[in-house]
């Protein structure tokens, strides 16, 4: 569960510290509040991309911290990976700066985007704003059936299976064309490998074996220039350390005479500590670096011999490794056909292990389409399309990847009308129920603490609203709900409600959440409803709201 959030120099946020609680959450606020970027900036702490433009103008880097209690399964990974402290917590923090440049750390240790993504997808899943415009591509259709039966593993198989079959298929029809070619080819295949082979390369030698040349090759211009460094510094007659440090002390005692020179007595004060590590950092430096000419001999010899062959094979030093591993596949491939027939009954073997996985799938995905099936349409009914129906259609098609069928959602919005393809007959407001019915049945499948839904309630309004803000209501009754709205009749069910607002100060914009209380909550509710005028009437509706 998300507990905190804390964002500093963000897009248009100064700085905001928010505390969530369990339950369902509402975010509100004006059109260009800016409220989608509190999502924004938790995707960005959970491996999003992140770039310059995020920054706030002004300042110097974009700092984002975001503080989870962690489950077991959540403590594995960080066990797994490194990650774990003692006391059990989980604090994710994502720093990018006004360069693009972006660090990331979880539990104070460096970790990558990648990590960040792997870890993510234990935390929290976000439904977009847009998410229902991805359900009229197959491809999403087919992801959200499989993600909704935990299929995503029988799907990977059966991907890996295919992938064999094919190659196989493809290998046979080049050898029965190419028959009088496979054993010149494979004779070339044996004189290569065993090149590269001569070479006990390793992963990631070629930029290891680099930057050791370098640093030997250079070892004395980087000695003497490390002293010169030191020297200037701390070791000097008339070391900077030390004017650094005078200059300081003189300033400071100027400072009770005038405060304006508060920023520069800051500035001097952290130029003498910086000046004071880079002594340290020098002297340590100096310390580890040697002269070695009979290592940098031998670095040179490898250098030339990884680069000579590199040139031999046509490619690049540091893709030797990999040129070896795709050569050896190729080899074992030939070296298993060694006659037609042995490949074709490889090629058949082959064939029979995917459909017979393929099948499995498929039975497993007619389950779980009907049942999904059924759940939607029980939900159409409360989201004001009675007598609707919603199903998923599998039809038989070529083998291919993703097993034997093609994946389509059907939709008729009323009695007695016809199922018809979802991307043909389904209008915006029809479109965006049915996307939030599939969010909110697919999310109840899955084991993440925390949903986020950034206005997926867009569309729809009156009576429909107030039945998705008690679906939302419901689903935080099991786990942690946050959702970004603009319907009062959605946010008059959040167990906590932030409204988010913009403000300018000398010129700039800001945006500012604040937790409201009951009496605040009101005269929010209220704004919703009727705008910027508020009357006793909206006010009245507005308590109506909460009562419920």
């Amino acid at each position: 569960m998300l507990r905190t959030l804390a964002i500093r120099d963000f897009v248009i946020v100064d700085t905001i510290e928010l505390e969530f609680s369990a339950g369902f959450t509402v975010f509100t606020g004006e059109t260009g509040a800016g409220k989608s970027i509190l999502i924004d900036a938790l995707a960005l702490t959970l491996g999003g991309r992140g770039d310059a433009s995020m920054v706030r103008e002004g300042a110097q880097k974009a700092d984002i911290s975001a503080e989870f209690s962690c489950n077991a399964e959540t403590m594995t990974w960080l066990t797994d990976k490194d990650f774990a402290n003692e006391d059990g917590q989980l604090i994710i923090r994502r720093v990018v700066d006004n360069a693009g440049r972006s660090k990331a750390y979880i539990n104070g240790i460096t970790a990558n985007a990648t990590q960040l993504r792997e870890l993510g997808e234990f935390l929290v899943d976000i439904h977009g704003q847009h998410a229902h415009q991805s359900l009229l591509k197959s491809e999403a259709q087919r992801h959200l059936l499989d993600m909704q039966g935990g299929l995503q593993a029988d799907t990977a198989e059966v991907g890996r299976l295919y992938k064999h079959w094919r190659n196989l298929a493809k290998q046979r029809e080049e050898f029965e064309q190419n028959a009088k070619n496979i054993l010149q080819e494979r004779q070339r295949l044996e004189w290569q490998v065993g090149e590269l082979d001569k070479l006990k390369l390793k992963k990631g030698e070629w930029d290891a074996i680099n930057q050791e040349h370098s640093r030997l090759a250079h070892a004395a211009s980087l000695l003497e220039a490390a002293q010169e460094a030191a020297d200037l510094i701390s070791e000097s007659e008339h070391p900077l350390l030390s004017q650094v440090s005078g200059l300081l002390q003189r300033i400071s005692k100027l400072e009770e005479f005038d405060s304006k020179l508060k920023p520069v007595i800051e500035s001097l004060d952290s130029a003498r500590i910086n000046l004071q590590e880079c002594s340290y950092a020098l002297n340590d430096y100096l310390g580890r670096i040697e002269l070695d000419p009979a290592r940098l001999r031998e670095v040179e010899a490898r250098v030339e011999s990884l680069h000579s062959t590199a040139r031999r094979f046509h490619v690049e030093p540091d893709n030797l490794i990999d040129e070896l591993q795709l050569l050896n596949t190729q080899l074992q491939q030939l070296s298993g056909a060694s006659d037609i027939e042995s490949l074709k009954k490889q090629e058949e073997q082959a064939q029979q292990n995917y459909l017979k996985v393929a099948k499995k799938l498929s039975v497993k995905r007619q389950q779980v389409a009907h049942d999904l099936g059924n759940a939607v349409t029980t939900a159409m009914q409360d989201l004001s399309m009675s007598g609707g129906r919603f199903a998923i259609e599998l039809s038989a098609c070529e083998p291919s990847a993703t097993g034997l069928e093609q994946i389509e959602f059907m939709v008729a919005g009323h009695a007695g009308v016809q199922l018809r393809p979802l991307a043909k007959v389904a209008s915006g407001g029809e479109l965006a129920r049915i996307s939030l019915a599939i969010s909110v049945i697919t999310s109840c499948a899955t084991a993440t603490p925390t949903l986020i839904f950034d206005e997926v309630d867009s569309g729809i309004g009156g009576a429909v609203a107030e039945v998705v803000g008690r679906l939302l209501k419901r689903l935080g009754q099991d786990r942690q709900v946050l959702c970004v709205t603009h319907l009062p009749q959605v946010a008059s069910q959040g167990n906590q409600h932030f409204e988010v607002s913009k403000t300018q100060d000398a010129g700039k914009t800001y945006s500012q959440i604040a937790a409201l209380d009951n009496k605040q909550r009101v005269e929010e509710i209220a704004r919703m409803l009727g705008g910027l005028e508020i009357t006793a009437t909206t006010r009245k509706h507005a308590r109506e709201l909460l009562a419920l």
